[in-house]
């Protein structure tokens, strides 16, 4: 095939036209090379859901430690909680701490 019959093929004449060529080279550059592309702004959109999923997640954490709070203002609910979580006693008490062994089935 010489270069005159492709030239007149209708498919050669679209593709190498020099206005496709360019806005395909642009098109190539935005959505791939530039700092601003399009996989740049994909990872960002990534990263901004995962930022919103932690802070509904300490949200939530937030309001249930102030229910937590507001329930320690008791003087006897404060007194079980330093006894269950830090193991707190009386003065003239004894603790036993008793662990059972997980077993391995």
């Amino acid at each position: 095939m010489k270069l005159k019959q492709l030239r007149n093929k209708k498919w050669f004449r679209i593709a190498s036209n020099k206005y496709l060529l360019v806005m395909v080279a642009f098109i190539f550059w935005m959505l791939f090379l530039d700092s601003n592309s399009w996989l740049v702004h994909r990872e960002l959109d990534m990263e901004v859901n995962d930022l919103n999923k932690n802070k509904e997640y300490y949200l939530d954490q937030i309001a249930s430690d102030k229910a937590i709070i507001d329930k320690l203002d008791d003087s006897l609910e404060l007194e079980e909680f330093a006894r269950r979580e830090y193991f707190m006693k009386r003065e003239n008490e004894e603790i036993f701490i008793i662990e059972h062994a997980e077993e391995d089935n």
